[in-house]
């Protein structure tokens, strides 16, 4: 049994080791959208940030102009889009198969702190609990992956 866990363990840091090699994505397709530069220009937006806290509502009050469905459906998707691209892009990229073979086997906390770059509390919080017990760590894994997927 124990020969078995240090076999599947290995496999599990080999595969970890090639996945962290995948490029991240960059939103290149997401470069592809059109956006109306006159709603922009007429609204007079100066920064990224404005843009993507602009409203419908607030567009009416900056210009005294209501925008049509179709024009505010056109500004969501431009936000959404810049918001998309605006992200930091994490520099590894595990898939979620792996993340749960992971958290099974108790490396659950390994994983999250790969994907948070070993900041905020998920990590250090699910390797206490694996330390103590491996099955609260288990379970604070499978609870916390939709954060990461």
């Amino acid at each position: 049994m124990l020969k078995n866990q240090i076999l599947l363990s290995f496999l599990l840091l080999i595969g970890m080791t090639f996945s962290a090699m995948a490029l991240p994505t960059t939103g290149k397709h997401l470069l592809n959208k059109e956006v109306d530069v006159t709603l922009l220009q007429k609204a007079d937006i100066q920064s990224v940030d404005q843009f993507l806290a602009l409203t419908p509502k607030s567009y009416k009050e900056l210009t005294g102009e209501r925008l049509t469905i179709k024009e505010t459906i056109q500004m969501k998707a431009a936000q959404k889009a810049v918001g998309e691209i605006t992200q930091p892009v994490s520099d590894i990229d595990i898939p979620k198969g792996l993340y749960i073979v992971a958290a099974i086997f108790g490396w659950g906390w390994l994983v999250m702190g790969l994907l948070d770059d070993f900041q905020g509390n998920n990590w250090w919080i699910n390797l206490i609990l694996t330390l103590l017990c491996v099955i609260p760590g288990v379970i604070h894994s499978f609870i916390k992956m939709d954060e990461y997927y």
